[in-house]
């Protein structure tokens, strides 16, 4: 809100769709309504900041570093061994 006056976006249906925001998923109208939203109210804003933030960190860290292929290797080993203790204890 700004002073008492409301919004003409929920500030519940902005936190719902800010993951669709960042990631460029809205439609055009949609991307403008939030963007609206944001600018108007604080809450909202500092939420948004805050999930973007977290959204660039993760991508920047675990987005694009290729996993070595012996890691892989072992992680799949170690998938199949639960499976079967999982199997057998059934």
């Amino acid at each position: 809100m700004i002073g008492d006056e409301p919004h003409e976006t929920d500030c519940g249906d902005v936190l719902a769709r800010v993951y669709a925001y960042i990631d460029g998923e809205l439609e055009a109208g949609r991307c403008d309504d939030i963007r609206i939203h944001l600018d108007e109210c604080a809450p909202c804003l500092r939420e948004y900041g805050l999930e973007q933030a977290v959204k660039q960190l993760v991508a920047k860290h675990c987005g694009s570093d290729p996993v070595p292929q012996d890691l892989r290797t072992k992680v799949l080993s170690r998938i199949r061994q639960v499976r079967a203790e999982l199997g057998e204890s059934e």
